[in-house]
Formats: C-alpha cells, sequence, structure tokens
C-alpha cells in the first residue's frame, strides 16, 4: 500500500508542475495561446480550471504526504534485555527454594 501512496505522490507532483508550468503570474500562459475569445472553454474559464486544478492537486498531495505516514512499514521492534539489566535482575532473584538471597560475605 506504501508504494502504491507513493507512486500516486510522484504522479501527484509531475501534474502540479505541470499545471504551474502552463500557467502565467500576469494572466498569459495557457489562456495567452488562444487567438479567439469564443473558444469553447474561454479565455477566462482556462485561468479559472488551472487555478482550481492548482488547489485540488496541492490537496490531494499534502493529504498523500501525511497519509502516506500510516502505512509506512517499520517492521517489527525487538525488544531486548540489555545485559546490565539481565545481572542485575539475576543478582536480586533469591536462589530456588531458599526464603532470602544467599548473605554476601
Amino acid at each position: 500500500m506504501y508504494t502504491l501512496i507513493i507512486i500516486l505522490i510522484i504522479a501527484v507532483c509531475l501534474l502540479l508542475v505541470g499545471v504551474v508550468m502552463v500557467q502565467n503570474s500576469k494572466g498569459g500562459g495557457l489562456a495567452s495561446d488562444f487567438s479567439s475569445s469564443n473558444q469553447i472553454i474561454g479565455v477566462q474559464r482556462t485561468g479559472d480550471f488551472l487555478e482550481k486544478a492548482t488547489w485540488y492537486l496541492t490537496i490531494a498531495l499534502i493529504v498523500l504526504t501525511l497519509g502516506s505516514n500510516f502505512f509506512i512499514d517499520r517492521g517489527e521492534v525487538v525488544q531486548e534485555e540489555s545485559a546490565i539489566q539481565e545481572q542485575i535482575d539475576n543478582a536480586a532473584l533469591p536462589a530456588q527454594g531458599l526464603d532470602e538471597a544467599p548473605a554476601a560475605e
């Protein structure tokens, strides 16, 4: 599942780069390439579409990157006891069959 999300993130990034590159900050870009004003989508609508596409792709990128955190394979965590803690536990435990720990001489 994590691999699928990474592939989607890369695809959204490429689409976002393409949409931003087509836009022009001064109102040109893809909209300026149309010579007549009675095109099917028109000059103003092209700008609106590109702006909405930019926002949707940005939101999708944020959601995918935050959501990918839930699918990262962290592996199985093996908790090992340290050697020092093992020695402390062995020294503190009373010998089997005795009521008290052996006295130190």
